[in-house]
């Protein structure tokens, strides 16, 4: 009867240490975690449908100050760079659609911009703050995670993307 008790404590605790454990979240050298979500327009986008080209994925926010700062040179780069062997997407985080329509018409950006309204893609990614950026190969797996703004046309960072869309 004890060996009984025993093994089903055994088993309860093995379980419970399984269920309070942490979520994995995406880390550079492991596969992007998928996606689907809408854009502003009310198109579907999904992350695995991107495989093939370089992504890069940037959370931000209107009322984040250093993502706002970074949004031209996204849009500088996205211009520089092939749209057949790279996609930006930038999903807007905990921020609501018609400040970010505004902000977008303001400064008139022209690459993806997705809602991550509820934070569904920012848990998956496991966000720290705001602005982040994933950068992902053409097989769907993380190779630079950013934390921070960056001036993203600078040589240095369209170098970096460079070597990705060549592999």
């Amino acid at each position: 009867m004890k060996k009984i008790r025993f093994l089903i404590l055994a088993g309860c605790l093995a379980l419970f240490i399984t269920a309070c454990g942490e979520r994995p979240v995406a880390s550079v050298g492991n596969p992007a975690p998928d996606f689907d979500t809408l854009d502003l327009d009310g198109k579907i986008w999904s992350l695995s449908k991107l495989k093939g080209k370089v992504v890069f994925i940037n959370f931000w926010a209107t009322w984040c100050s250093p993502c706002r700062e970074e949004m031209p040179s996204m849009q500088r780069l996205y211009t520089k760079l092939p749209k057949d062997k790279f996609e930006m997407i930038a999903l807007f985080n905990n921020d609501k659609k018609p400040a970010v329509r505004n902000f977008v018409s303001q400064l008139g950006l022209t690459f993806p911009i997705l809602s991550d309204e509820h934070n569904f893609a920012g848990t998956k990614y496991g966000l720290t703050g705001l602005p982040e950026t994933f950068i992902v190969d053409k097989q769907g797996v993380i190779r630079e995670k950013i934390i921070g703004p960056a001036k993203w046309d600078s040589p240095e960072n369209v170098e970096m993307l460079m070597r990705y869309i060549n592999q």
